[in-house]
């Protein structure tokens, strides 16, 4: 008996929240859907990424006969979660910035959001900060450049330490003691990011948390009974050997371009 997870990102981003989703649920069939024909999301239109998330994702649910989708992407989650809920009438799973933890976790009540340019500028971000971190100092930072090398480090491919480390100096040089990744990319840069900014910053993202919230709402859902499956779909024409061996490493026996095509 398993339940189809379809996993959704821009990119492989996304991957940070299914391994958290496969600790906790390991019997489960995943299907991981990226959209890097259009990467980055953090600089897209609202409308053209919402309509092409929109597409893409019902295309994929009906392939792959989804329970339940994960929006593993900040940037989509912001914009597309009302119009994918109307169309769709499985479970969906958004991804918002752990702003409400980082606020309950800092100790000198400055707390700051690194995530992609689109994802910054929003109201539903600014608006989780008014609910939530009132009482904190809350700077926020937006990066594409970042989306770019978590990308570069999952196609085996030469990661710029030095870029990091242009890239965060004005975090470095902040009062910040705790620092909410809010894009579903930069945990795989977590060592890189540690690395630059010391033990003195705490990282947060919200991985665990979309976890449990799966696992609450198949435990609602009726089982099917079905063979466990592991495959992961793309946009474009192809991707690179070196990102097909970190998909195959994550255990996706199939890696193919979704049939459907784009708009």
């Amino acid at each position: 008996m398993s339940a189809n997870i379809l996993v959704f990102d821009s990119g492989v981003g996304g991957l940070s929240i299914l391994s958290e989703i496969k600790q906790t649920l390991p019997n489960e069939s995943y299907y991981y859907l990226f959209d890097n024909a259009r990467l980055p999301y953090g600089e897209l239109e609202e409308q053209q990424l919402i309509r092409g998330c929109i597409n893409i994702i019902g295309n994929a649910v009906s392939q792959v006969d989804a329970d339940i989708v994960v929006v593993a992407c900040n940037s989509a989650s912001t914009l597309i979660l009302p119009s994918l809920r109307a169309k769709l009438s499985i479970p969906i799973v958004g991804v918002v910035p752990a702003i409400k933890p980082a606020a309950e976790m800092t100790k000198n009540k400055h707390i700051g959001l690194l995530a992609t340019p689109g994802t910054v500028v929003r109201s539903y971000t600014h608006d989780l900060i008014q609910r939530f971190a009132t009482d904190c100092e809350v700077q926020c930072f937006g990066s594409s450049e970042l989306v770019l090398l978590a990308e570069a480090k999952m196609a085996q491919e030469y990661v710029d330490q030095q870029l990091i480390e242009k890239i965060l100096q004005p975090i470095k040089q902040s009062q910040i003691d705790t620092l909410v990744l809010g894009c579903t990319h930069f945990p795989i840069l977590r060592e890189e990011l540690q690395a630059c900014l010391g033990e003195g910053f705490t990282l947060l993202d919200s991985a665990a948390a979309i976890a449990a919230r799966v696992k609450v709402l198949l435990q609602q859902q009726p089982s099917n009974a079905r063979p466990m499956e592991s495959m992961a779909y793309f946009t474009t024409r192809d991707i690179s050997i070196g990102l097909k061996r970190t998909l195959a490493d994550y255990g996706f026996s199939v890696i193919e371009q979704l049939t459907s095509s784009i708009e």
